[in-house]
């Protein structure tokens, strides 16, 4: 089940422009031009969750965290920075997903790489 979670959620991040994967604290991790963190894959990581940690907008973890614990979190170490966990261990909506990755992509990228996707 973790390598097709890896798989999907890496094919979503691999979409956008100039992004990379390669490990990083021990687990599959997203970078735009292999140097800016935007999304990190989380299994069991500190917990007996399976998930990932991205970057958020102002708001968006407080937000979904209060109406949805059961499926979003405050992950440790990026928490403090606004960073959202979201669980992936419980039926998932992957458009969902790719919405949330694509908001962590905007959080991260430089302004070039967002004038190519709109």
């Amino acid at each position: 089940m973790t390598d097709e979670l890896v798989a999907k959620l890496g094919a979503i991040c691999l979409a956008l422009p100039e992004t990379t994967e390669r490990p990083s604290h021990g687990e599959p991790c997203w970078f735009i031009r292999d140097k800016k963190l935007f999304v990190m894959f989380a299994n069991r990581h500190h917990d007996d969750r399976v998930g990932f940690w991205c970057a958020a907008p102002a708001g968006a973890q407080h937000a979904l965290v209060s109406a949805e614990p059961e499926r979003f979190f405050i992950p440790p170490y990026v928490g403090h920075r606004g960073w959202l966990g979201v669980y992936l261990d419980l039926p998932v909506d992957w458009d969902e997903i790719a919405d949330l990755v694509l908001a962590a992509y905007r959080e991260v990228a430089p302004k070039r790489l967002l004038a190519q996707l709109d």
